[in-house]
């Protein structure tokens, strides 16, 4: 009697289900939409739809600007303001949010003036500013610290009022003192509170800087624009308003790169 036996089944690779799809990185998407976006700008200056010159016109004034070293200059100038006025902003905002947020105390002395002055938008106080302080590099900074200070602050404290009360009675269960659970429960669950309230104060310091600079200033980008303005040089004003763009995006992706190493135990979709 013979035994017939079935045959062996070769290994096969595990197929994708259906309606799986390929997934593509963002990257892909930004280079399209960036050449959409030029692609946009130059049949729109070619059409004279708008009197804005071309991106061929705006890349030759930006050579000449760097060859001659106004561009960089200016850049740095800018650059200097901002990064000092913001980080005058965050180191002053996020003591003061921890403080608003984990003291009822300092939150019901501090919390009406910060709603208060949040309301008011920082170039409001640009005239004010210049009566006091005068002219110098000092009301510049001043602008932009407010700026930033303003998002930071209010991103500390709901940081720490946004920490599960579950995490922190069972610190103190464990017998965990008061400055153990506010330094390694607290400030651990309100970094990424924190991180995000820089990005959106790092972008309100950049859009304050071109009127910081109207303050008496002699160098940045915000000054290059104005006084183009005065003299119609519009391919002057987009390469400054491209250079700040660009340079603000390069800080907001080193912040986001910051921010997720420092977050890496956050659940990302």
């Amino acid at each position: 009697m013979t035994v017939v036996t079935a045959p062996e089944k070769t290994p096969t690779a595990p197929q994708a289900p259906r309606g799986a799809r390929r997934t593509v990185h963002p990257l892909v998407f930004n280079l399209i939409a960036l050449v959409l976006a030029i692609a946009l700008w130059a049949l729109t200056a070619a059409a004279g739809l708008a009197d804005i010159p071309g991106p061929l016109s705006v890349s030759s004034r930006a050579r000449e600007l760097l060859s001659d070293g106004t561009l960089t200059e200016d850049a740095l100038a800018s650059l200097q303001r901002v990064l000092l006025g913001f980080a005058l902003g965050t180191l002053v905002a996020v003591p003061v949010g921890f403080l608003m947020g984990w003291y009822p105390v300092a939150r019901g002395l501090l919390e009406p003036y910060v709603q208060f002055f949040r309301t008011i938008p920082p170039l409001a106080l640009i005239p004010l500013v210049i009566v006091l302080m005068g002219i110098g590099e000092a009301p510049k900074i001043f602008v932009i610290f407010l700026a930033a200070f303003m998002s930071c602050v209010v991103a500390a404290f709901q940081g720490v009022t946004g920490v599960d009360r579950t995490l922190i009675d069972a610190a103190r269960v464990l017998g965990a003192s008061d400055r153990t659970v506010f330094l390694k429960v607290v400030i651990p669950a309100s970094t990424p509170f924190i991180l995000v309230g820089m990005r959106i104060g790092l972008g309100a310091a950049w859009a304050t800087v071109v009127a910081a600079e109207m303050i008496g200033a002699q160098k940045g980008l915000g000054f290059e624009m104005v006084h183009a303005q005065t003299y119609y040089d519009v391919p002057t004003i987009f390469v400054g308003l491209i250079s700040i763009g660009v340079i603000g995006l390069v800080m907001d992706r080193l912040l986001l790169l910051a921010e997720r190493r420092l977050t890496a135990w956050q659940e990302r979709r």
